[in-house]
């Protein structure tokens, strides 16, 4: 892995780390707080605002190591000619829907200006929101930075493992 990937995934680890970190002790303190009859007034607004900082900036660590669902086997199986197209086909796909969602994440940031958390009024949604925009361009970037190495291994053949007979399955 290149050194701005390197760097990219340690910041992703950090940040998606230290959300998860804290969503944890939101939603445990939440919890023992509640058991004893009392309660945070802010958790269930930022409960899931943390939750969704972790998916995306989750998302986009997974999407810097190529660990997202695809078709690796079926791609593998097709000819060369096809495996290009299939990868092309695959990749402007997911760039311009993340491209996409960014630029309505952007948007939404500018519709939603000057509204700020109910329950934390000093908290803008311009600052919650804005994971989508920040997240969905870091996406694009970690499917950028591993271009190359993804486009090498199309002309690998599949490890023999990880080809599956219908016998071999049905053993």
């Amino acid at each position: 892995m290149q050194a701005s990937a390197r760097l990219l995934a340690l910041v992703l680890e950090i940040v998606a780390g230290a959300l998860l970190v804290a969503l944890t002790v939101l939603v445990s303190v939440a919890a023992a707080l509640r058991y004893l009859g009392t309660g945070i007034s802010f958790y269930d607004e930022v409960a899931p605002i943390l939750l969704a900082w972790v998916t995306f900036f989750g998302a986009a660590l997974v999407a810097l190591n190529r660990g997202h669902l695809g078709f690796d086997n079926v791609v593998r199986a097709l000819p060369e000619a096809g495996r290009r197209v299939a990868f092309v086909l695959s990749e402007t796909l997911t760039i311009t829907f993340f491209l996409a969602l960014a630029w309505g994440g952007y948007r939404l940031l500018q519709v939603m200006a000057g509204e700020h958390l109910v329950t934390l009024p000093w908290l803008s949604i311009e600052v919650t929101q804005s994971v989508i925009p920040v997240a969905s361009l870091t996406f694009v970037a970690a499917e950028l930075l591993t271009l190359p190495q993804a486009w090498a291994r199309l002309h690998r053949p599949p490890p023999a493992a990880a080809v599956v007979t219908e016998s071999s399955h049905l053993e």
